[in-house]
């Protein structure tokens, strides 16, 4: 059995192709949110410390982002984000959920080229579909509102900002309205053998409870290309400078697979 991992494992490296200019490229796309480039990242996030019985969260975020052609000067990307979740003990001594959470989607008009100083703009709405599967999981509210992100590469460097605000609109009475801020600061370099060190935050202030949730994230990834297919690992932590009354606590963890299918 041994033998028959190490060969398997064996195989899969001697597929891999060295990583080149393009990787090097392609990996940059990725730090850039409205990067003209078909990619679909699978994001496993692990948090804890939830409420009074110190509850647990694992959450697996699908994310695919598709752009599309509006013309010659414009583009369209759509970017979705569904949640699969299992959480124990979440609010108190509530027992264990799994399901689907609720769906956030994203679409960005953005120019195909940057401006004359290099900045990389995309403008456009968000709305929150209430596809959970669980009342655990999900606020049974629909919302929307505005979202949008700038940033700079500059050499191995990008640099920037994605925010986005929601409103909720409708849905079950009985549940809180969602009035929510997301911010998410970004900063990341990108080696020439395609390695990318990023810090970023995913903040969320929630203007109903008046409160912060503040994750700081640090992770490294690789791009590589297993038989033709190019493909980005990524591993790091989380560190909550600030949370909600009930939200996680201390550190997280994240991994993530992405594939991309570049044009």
């Amino acid at each position: 059995m041994k033998q028959l991992v190490t060969l398997s494992a064996l195989a899969l490296f001697f597929q891999m192709t060295p990583a080149g200019a393009q990787d090097s490229d392609l990996a940059k796309k990725l730090s850039n949110p409205v990067a003209s480039l078909i990619s679909v990242p699978f994001q496993w996030n692990y948090d804890h410390g939830f409420g009074p019985a110190d509850g647990n969260k694992v959450t697996l975020n699908v994310q695919p982002v598709v752009p599309f052609s509006l013309n010659e000067d414009w583009n369209l990307i759509s970017r979705t984000i569904l949640p699969v979740v299992w959480q124990d003990d979440i609010a108190g001594n509530s027992g264990t959920q799994f399901g689907l959470s609720d769906t956030t989607q994203s679409f960005f008009f953005s120019p195909k080229e940057p401006t004359s100083g290099g900045i990389i703009w995309g403008l456009g709405p968000v709305l929150l579909l209430p596809t959970g599967t669980d009342d655990l999981l999900s606020t049974r509210k629909w919302g929307a509102g505005p979202t949008g992100v700038v940033l700079r590469q500059s050499g191995p460097w990008t640099y920037g900002g994605l925010v986005n605000h929601v409103w909720s609109y409708a849905g079950d009475d009985n549940r809180n309205d969602v009035n929510s801020t997301f911010l998410q600061p970004f900063l990341s370099y990108t080696t020439d053998d395609a390695w990318t060190f990023t810090l970023n935050s995913e903040s969320t202030y929630d203007w109903t409870s008046d409160e912060w949730s503040v994750p700081i994230n640090a992770m490294v990834a690789k791009l590589v290309t297993i038989d033709k297919q190019p493909l980005s690992f990524q591993a790091g932590v989380r560190y909550y400078a600030a949370s909600s009354d009930n939200g996680p606590e201390g550190f997280g963890a994240r991994a993530a697979v992405t594939f991309l299918f570049p044009k």
